[in-house]
């Protein structure tokens, strides 16, 4: 049996925490920030963990 290769583009956007949680990025801070109050962006900086729902299917992306 062949091994399971990690999924090139969730290896780009996900990351694993030190206890195990995945780690990813906020969207819509990329671009048409003018329409956007400093508050959104702010807070859209920051990283947040996946849910509890998507992290299975995310596990099976990245082979973990």
């Amino acid at each position: 049996m062949p091994k399971m290769k990690t999924n090139a583009a969730a290896k780009k956007r996900f990351a694993f925490t030190g206890t195990g949680k995945i780690k990813r990025q906020h969207a819509y801070h990329s671009h048409i920030l003018t329409k956007k109050t400093t508050k959104q962006k702010r807070n859209l900086c920051y990283s947040s963990t996946v849910s509890a729902v998507d992290t299975p299917k995310i596990k099976k992306l990245l082979v973990k």
